[in-house]
């Protein structure tokens, strides 16, 4: 059943547990995703950018939607750009939509982001924006300091905008990381105790457990991920073809690809399954299992 996210997510505030937001792109990932939440009965978010084609992988969260009936989730178009695919997304039937100006100035961000708020709650869907910037794992070093959210501005922000979530920069960052993460738990507590909807976290993957359990102890209700279950598949992929990349080409008598014993359906299945355990791992980590409508 798919929910209103903003709805999904103040239960989880009211209650202090952390609910995971993989991305999604595909038949397998969707599928992926429902069957780790019925496994744990867990709720959780699945997450379209628009690089993953909104359309489509929309027809597939609909599609298990209806195979996992018992299944809690909300479908949030992540980092949601243009005005053109906003809408697009809240035409498609998202439950909740990520309005992304954190790189503008502090007043044009919540102006655009407010017009889109009026929009949206008027066909009953939530919106989730970002206050500071989360940067790119690459820059880190470079780009850590100058994106943190300012606190003050928290506050103004979610009273100008009227937003249902926010998401905070406190020390995360997309992708992989170079370098080592410090998250800045003062200020994590700070915003949780100042501004009053739900808190969100971009760039999980590669943040560590141990930063990430106290995050959602902290005060975050929504954790995005993506690198660390894109990985999870890769790697349950290789294990399953069992075969050297690099030599793979100069093996004599095994056929086309190199490995006669593998298939593309089944190593679709296997990634499918290392991203699955990967996301149930997360999902206990954030204290949700079990906690499904």
């Amino acid at each position: 059943m798919i929910l209103n996210m903003g709805m999904l997510l103040g239960k989880a505030k009211k209650e202090r547990y952390g609910v995971a937001a993989p991305n999604v792109w595909s038949f397998d990932t969707v599928k992926a995703a429902y069957e780790a939440a019925r496994d744990l009965k867990a709720p959780v978010i699945l997450d379209i950018a628009g690089i993953h084609k909104l359309e489509e992988t929309c027809d597939a969260v609909r599609f298990y939607e209806k195979k996992f009936p018992e299944v809690t989730a909300a479908l949030n178009l992540d980092h949601g750009g243009a005005y053109e695919e906003i809408i697009q997304a809240i035409r498609l039937g998202f439950s909740s939509v990520m309005v992304d100006r954190s790189e503008l100035p502090f007043e044009e961000n919540v102006k655009e982001t407010a017009e889109i708020v009026k929009i949206a709650h008027a066909l009953g869907v939530s919106v989730e924006a970002e206050l500071g910037h989360v940067g790119q794992g690459c820059e880190y070093e470079e780009t850590r300091e100058s994106g943190l959210t300012n606190k003050d501005e928290a506050v103004r922000y979610v009273n100008q905008t009227g937003v249902d979530c926010l998401a905070v920069s406190v020390g995360t960052s997309h992708g992989a990381y170079k370098g080592t993460p410090k998250l800045d738990f003062e200020l994590l507590a700070a915003l949780d105790k100042l501004v009053e909807i739900p808190l969100v976290l971009h760039g999980g993957s590669g943040t560590g457990d141990e930063n990430l359990a106290k995050a959602v102890q902290t005060g975050i209700q929504k954790v995005n991920l993506c690198t660390d279950l894109s990985v999870a598949g890769l790697s349950a992929m290789k294990a399953y073809l069992g075969a050297d990349y690099d030599n793979m080409a100069k093996k004599k008598g095994s056929g086309e690809f190199g490995n006669p014993s593998a298939n593309m359906w089944d190593s679709d299945m296997e990634a499918a399954k290392g991203y699955k355990q990967k996301l149930m791992h997360y999902m206990k980590l954030f204290g949700s299992a079990g906690r499904d409508c």
